[in-house]
């Protein structure tokens, strides 16, 4: 079925300069212009009408997105994280009430960790004191220290103030928290939390946050804007493009040797009303043009790993992931002794998730209650 989407060119303001050293480091390629062409899903996008029957070939899905992190980091690479760590900073500064003093910051699904070495390498160390990052994947993490290693130095500085630690949300341990309530920040973000399906798993989420933060310290969580949850019945293919571009010459001349390809959902994706959960396509495609251009150690590269000798590295999963309404997320916050004190319509202070032409985002702001 043929695609039928609008496409928007995303704000220069949105696109981050994305290094590609920090994806591969062994190759100096940069593209220091992304140009990423991004459809919006929701009230964005025309959709298919009625509810898509559940495939029979999933099956059939190959290796997971998060199998190969160099490719997610490069997908979302045109976000700009500096700018999204000032914003959560800020409103942690204006709703928190808890002890003064170094931010220490705990990311949950953090995936390769961007938004804690902003934090750090943005930041001096009085006003972020460290930052531990948390997911299930321990390829993830392996990538996120590495990334760590990179941004920060290997060891002293810092490096020393972030942690990566391999586990589960849901269930945060004492190697986390050591045992006491020790951060004032929670952030949840690029829709991780759509990955806990059920009222149990979010409520499990929500309280395990609640018992390593500080009374007062503050939950940011990123989904979704509410308006694609409520139109959910008329699935959308949306899409956009990474070009990859490296230098040349001396004189800075780029030139464009391949291109990242993300399609996330499809018009035939099953969603299930009662449960709220879209059974996600999600496919990710790195192609470089000319063959040649494929380094000679594509065995050892992560990003070139699974790359086939026609210069393609091709990545596709059914991934079930739930949709919010924002009033289930204060009612769920409720549960677990978190009270919401704000929503934005993006990770920018000026955008209001009233906003018809703006919001594009569902960004709550919980605060965990002092008894």
């Amino acid at each position: 079925m043929a695609l039928i989407s609008l496409l928007v060119l995303v704000s220069p303001a949105l696109i981050s300069s994305f290094s590609l050293e920090s994806v591969h480091h062994a190759h100096q390629r940069r593209f220091s212009s992304l140009k990423v062409l991004h459809a919006r899903g929701g009230a964005m996008a025309r959709r298919k009408k009625g509810f898509a029957k559940e495939s029979e070939d999933e099956s059939n899905a190959s290796d997971t997105i998060y199998s190969l992190p160099p490719l997610y980091d490069l997908a979302f690479g045109y976000r700009s994280y500096e700018s999204e760590v000032d914003f959560l900073i800020d409103v942690h500064t204006r709703y928190n009430k808890s002890t003064p003093g170094p931010l220490r910051i705990l990311e949950l699904a953090a995936g390769p960790a961007r938004h804690s070495l902003a934090a750090l390498s943005e930041h001096s160390q009085e006003e972020v004191g460290s930052a531990v990052a948390l997911d299930r994947s321990q390829v993830m993490v392996k990538y996120g220290i590495e990334n760590a290693d990179f941004e920060l130095g290997t060891e002293g500085g810092r490096r020393d103030d972030f942690t990566y630690l391999c586990g589960d949300m849901r269930k945060i341990d004492e190697s986390v928290s050591n045992g006491s309530t020790n951060f004032d920040a929670a952030w949840l973000l690029l829709g991780s939390m759509q990955h806990l399906l059920t009222n149990d798993d979010i409520i499990a989420c929500f309280k395990s946050i609640n018992s390593v933060l500080q009374p007062g310290g503050t939950v940011v969580i990123e989904l979704p804007h509410p308006r694609e949850t409520f139109s959910m019945g008329e699935c959308t293919k949306n899409g956009w493009t990474v070009p990859l571009v490296h230098e040349v010459d001396e004189d800075g001349t780029e030139k464009e040797y391949g291109e990242l390809i993300i399609v996330w959902g499809d018009e035939d994706d099953y969603f299930d009303p009662v449960a709220q959960v879209r059974r996600f396509t999600v496919s990710m495609e790195l192609s470089i043009k000319d063959p040649k251009d494929i380094p000679d150690d594509m065995g050892t590269s992560p990003l070139f790993r699974q790359m086939t000798k026609d210069g393609k590295t091709t990545l596709k999963e059914i991934v079930p992931m739930r949709l919010f309404t924002l009033q289930e997320i204060d009612a769920l916050a409720r549960c677990a002794g978190l009270a919401m004190v704000a929503k934005y319509g993006a990770l920018a202070d000026d955008i209001s998730i009233e906003d018809e032409e703006e919001a594009f985002r569902m960004v709550c702001v919980l605060r965990k209650i002092v008894e």
